[in-house]
């Protein structure tokens, strides 16, 4: 039986793009492991935009807290993901000292509900992707 893999997605905020990928990946993995997402400067709360895109397809993220990145969430993590580091000021990015994939995703913050359903489901296809890999 293989060991339970635990997943860390990182961005700046914590309030939308690595929320999302926890989310999907905690649905589709069934319990075979487990996602977490924390953030570099993390927001006060989930962008309501991203609350809602999820809503609509059925996963429910409004009592979610942006977390802090901490050296013990990663030094747990079987695998790192960042998102989409470089769209953002380098200072703020994990990338530079852990050893993350980065999936170069817009950021959902400020955008209109259609964009944000875009980077939701490109998102979706991501971690559905991940999960085969693990």
């Amino acid at each position: 039986m293989k060991a339970k893999k635990t997943v860390l997605f990182v961005c700046v905020h914590n309030s939308g793009r690595s929320q999302m990928a926890e989310a999907f990946f905690n649905r589709l993995a069934e319990g075979k492991s487990q996602a977490i997402s924390a953030g570099t400067q993390p927001s006060d709360r989930v962008d309501p935009v991203v609350v809602e895109v999820m809503r609509e397809v059925g996963i429910d993220i409004s009592r979610k807290k942006p977390k802090a990145l901490t050296i013990d969430m990663v030094e747990k993590a079987d695998r790192v993901i960042t998102m989409g580091c470089g769209a953002e000021a380098e200072a703020v990015c994990p990338a530079g000292f852990i050893e993350s994939e980065d999936w170069a995703l817009e950021d959902p913050e400020g955008k209109l509900l259609e964009q944000v359903r875009r980077i939701r489901d490109e998102i979706k296809d991501r971690v559905t992707k991940l999960i085969e890999r693990l």
